[in-house]
């Protein structure tokens, strides 16, 4: 996925697994196929699944990160109406991986395809459940960490631009930039509070057709109000939408905010992984399809 990717296969994943965490020696490792882009993710008996960085780091500062999204994870699960992942142990480097990683808590379900649940009305107010749950959340004094998506959209304007050039043979350019110029105008509508901050289909799991878990929770954190209502535009039609939307109470300037964050990442989607992992890249193509067609919109 990633030109300087770290290579890791299941037999060196099982190494350091059994070698560190013993009572896990009789389970059996298996790789998770399509689950991640920042990490391989190999599920461990029935319980527990192991995640590697997949991008090249020092051990240092990589220790630091993972123990920083243990913190999140572990603080978004306490908060959400829906299990979530726990951390259950960092694990060492080995001689044939050079960084820490880390053991997590398996939850059940069916990973969200874009179009999948984007006509359930209960789907949808699961969703905005959520979000309202994540949003309630304390702070603790905290405000966005500078870090990726989450705080002011014109810093995004030479990130969109490249997207949109690199784009250019799968999406309409002109539409697209006019769109983003429309939205990232948008005035700030609040103070930060807590979000998951990547809530595209692939991080949610569904079961009986109720929103039944939610993955990569390690960013959770202080952010835009507006950054969690990508997941509009990533997994539901129109109606659907408006559903989430009523249930939130989002305001125009909140709910356009949203959508500028949904492009943002969307057409990062649709260049970066067009080759590698192609059901990303259609996700990409499917919200701004979505969002170009969407008549309430400024233009």
């Amino acid at each position: 996925m990633h030109a300087d990717q770290i290579a890791i296969d299941v037999a060196t994943a099982r190494a350091l697994i059994q070698s560190q965490f013993p009572d896990l020696c009789a389970e059996t490792v298996e790789p998770v196929q399509g689950s991640g882009t920042e990490n391989a993710i190999f599920r461990v008996g029935a319980s527990a699944c192991a995640r590697f960085p997949l991008r090249p780091s020092q051990p240092g500062p990589c220790l630091a990160a993972i123990g920083a999204q243990a913190s999140a994870m572990s603080a978004f699960a306490d908060r959400s109406p829906v299990p979530a992942p726990r951390p259950l142990g960092i694990g060492r480097p080995g001689d044939r991986y050079p960084l820490p990683w880390m053991l997590v808590s398996w939850v059940p379900g069916d990973v969200v395809t874009p179009a999948a649940m984007e006509a359930s009305e209960p789907f949808a107010h699961d969703l905005a459940r959520l979000v309202i749950a994540l949003r309630n959340s304390s702070t603790g004094g905290r405000r966005f960490d500078g870090q990726g998506r989450g705080g002011s959209l014109t810093d995004h304007d030479a990130w969109v631009s490249e997207c949109i050039a690199r784009s250019a043979t799968d999406v309409d350019p002109r539409r697209v930039e006019a769109l983003w110029h429309a939205l990232r105008a948008m005035p700030a509508c609040g103070p930060d509070v807590m979000s998951h901050r990547d809530l595209i289909p692939f991080n949610l799991l569904v079961h009986a057709g109720r929103l039944a878990g939610v993955l990569d929770t390690g960013q959770f954190g202080p952010a835009d109000p507006a950054l969690d209502l990508v997941v509009a535009w990533h997994t539901l039609d129109r109606p659907r939408r408006a559903a989430f939307r009523a249930r939130l109470g989002s305001g125009d300037t909140e709910w356009r905010r949203g959508a500028a964050w949904a492009l943002q990442q969307a057409l990062g989607l649709v260049w970066y992984y067009r080759e590698s992992v192609p059901a990303m890249s259609q996700l990409g193509l499917s919200t701004v399809g979505r969002l170009l067609s969407d008549p309430d919109l400024p233009r």
